[in-house]
């Protein structure tokens, strides 16, 4: 008969958050598969649990996760775990649990602490759909790649995480392709110096910017995108719109609301498409002129 593949969340930073199913299960399976074994052996000896650990991580996933298979097919039991959260979010796993689903081992998840969900939680937006991208690629046409496909997504909300080095850099890429969104930006989730950061995304790098410690933990950052990032195309009538919507708010001339509109839009369009928007807007009042007389 074999065995089964228990995926366990563990504490993501406190270690009061891990469940007792996850404990009693950590403590009564055969084997526990950890990303990074220096790491989970401080979880197990503070609950007192003795089970026997193997490493299991990016690196080694395919080979180990035959192994695995291998054990559970004799009828072991094998926890899989991650440095902290849950896994296979932003982290291996996966490969072990779709091979263990293809050969007939039952996989069961026991649920718990997950940086992605408990930022989303205390993000103050609306979450009901949100996309996650977890670490963007560190290759600049990568990286941009995926700010992109965040730009183009249709989800209202998109989160990443982050490294403290990259997070003032990524924030400001983030500034440049989705047109300074809203964020909600979390570091150290659960640990004793958790901080918040709640604003527009130029805001939130100021306030980073004044905390000298900012470059410490790791972060979670929430984008709630804003209407302008949902288009990626404007029609040339939308353009119009803009300017005519300019002229009327700023009570200003053309020349003054052809500045402003192309200030507004520059991630989308260029300066001589909305000139040549006002040309069209001149030539529909004029047509109007025209018809009245």
């Amino acid at each position: 008969m074999n065995g089964k593949l228990f995926v366990v969340a563990t504490p993501i930073g406190n270690l009061k958050d891990i469940s007792q199913n996850a404990i009693e299960t950590l403590n009564v399976s055969d084997l526990i598969a950890a990303e990074d074994t220096r790491v989970t052996i401080n979880l197990l000896r503070h609950f007192d649990i003795k089970t026997k650990l193997v490493s299991y991580h990016k690196f080694n996933e395919k080979m180990q996760s035959q192994k695995l298979i291998e054990e559970m097919m004799k009828g072991k039991n094998i926890c899989l775990v991650t440095d902290a959260g849950t896994p296979c979010i932003s982290d291996p796993g996966s490969i072990l649990v779709r091979e263990a689903i293809d050969r007939g081992i039952e996989v069961i998840g026991i649920p718990g602490p997950s940086a992605v969900i408990t930022g989303l939680s205390i993000s103050g937006f609306d979450i009901s759909s949100f996309s996650f991208y977890g670490f963007l690629a560190k290759e600049k046409k990568k990286f941009n790649e995926a700010l992109n496909n965040i730009k183009n997504d249709s989800s209202k909300i998109a989160v990443i995480y982050e490294s403290p080095k990259r997070v003032v850099n990524t924030l400001k890429q983030i500034t440049e392709t989705l047109n300074n969104p809203k964020v909600c930006v979390c570091n150290d989730l659960t640990k004793k110096f958790e901080k918040k950061y709640y604003g527009s995304c130029d805001e939130v790098i100021e306030m980073l910017n004044n905390n000298q410690n900012h470059e410490l933990g790791e972060y979670v950052i929430i984008i709630e995108k804003n209407e302008m990032t949902f288009t990626t195309e404007y029609t040339i009538l939308s353009i119009e719109a803009d300017l005519v919507d300019a002229m009327i708010k700023n009570n200003c001339t053309m020349k003054e609301a052809i500045k402003i509109v192309s200030s507004n839009r520059k991630k989308a369009n260029s300066k001589s498409e909305v000139y040549e928007a006002s040309l069209k807007v001149k030539e529909m009042f004029l047509d109007n002129i025209d018809k009245n007389k």
